[in-house]
């Protein structure tokens, strides 16, 4: 039984993860941390990560970049692997992560879901062979009108994974207004919609002469970054230090 520290445990994610959690065999939950205390969780919940006392295997953190400096600290100071789910970190932010990784485990994705990283995965394939023949790549992506940042964190993966396995010959493009000029082949271009309460859809289009092949997520609730991140807590128990993806879960 994989034991739980939950860091952000009352906000929305980690609610979500808390129901899934009392459902899972391999886990259990038996801590969390957040400044809101409102709601019986079924355990201890702490207001500051260094008043929390009870050893756990791992850390899951959905919190806010604000609060990432603290439980990295944490992890570092009580050897506690971590799975950090949270995003929009600082380069100084990412710089520190990956500094800690070198003294426990750290697990840091764009994206928890299992289904977007295998999308990773997919686009990266097939850009080596669509790419190659002069296709054109095209990504899309769709969240509810609340989401602030724009492209997802999750576009800009997808486009690194397709770049990574193409030896970084592509730019991004993420706006091409105002712009009176052919597209490049040498671009990637990344749109963003944002309208209701559209949870995340993914498209990457790979458009040839005649044809179109699409890849295509999409998330129809919260649950499935919740579940990967569970998958990613209870594969990194126990790891060596190092900077570790969800990658690495799926194997």
């Amino acid at each position: 039984m994989v034991k739980i520290l939950m860091h952000g445990c009352n906000g929305a994610m980690g609610q979500v993860i808390t129901n899934i959690v009392r459902e899972d065999e391999n886990s259990e939950i038996v801590a969390g941390i957040d400044v809101f205390n409102d709601r019986e969780n079924g355990y201890p919940v702490y207001k500051n990560i260094n008043s929390c006392d009870i050893r756990a295997d791992v850390i899951i953190d959905f919190s806010t970049a604000t609060a990432v400096d603290a439980v990295v600290d944490y992890a570092v100071d009580k050897k506690i692997p971590l799975v950090l789910c949270t995003t929009g970190l600082s380069k100084e932010q990412i710089e520190k992560v990956s500094e800690a990784s070198k003294q426990v485990a750290i697990l840091r994705s764009a994206n928890m879901s299992l289904g977007v990283n295998t999308v990773f995965k997919l686009a990266a394939a097939a850009a080596k062979v669509l790419a190659e023949a002069g296709y054109d790549i095209e990504i899309v992506e769709k969240h509810h009108n609340r989401k602030i940042d724009a492209p997802s964190g999750t576009a800009l993966a997808i486009a690194d994974a397709i770049n990574e396995a193409m030896d970084h010959k592509y730019k991004y493009k993420l706006d091409r207004s105002g712009e009176k000029a052919r597209r490049k082949a040498s671009e990637i271009g990344i749109q963003a919609v944002r309208g209701g309460t559209i949870v995340g859809e993914h498209e990457v289009l790979f458009c040839g002469q005649d044809e179109v092949i699409e890849i295509r997520h999409t998330a129809y609730s919260r649950a499935i970054f919740a579940k990967g991140a569970v998958s990613a807590a209870v594969y990194l128990a126990g790891r060596k230090p190092g900077l570790y993806t969800m990658s690495d879960v799926i194997g």
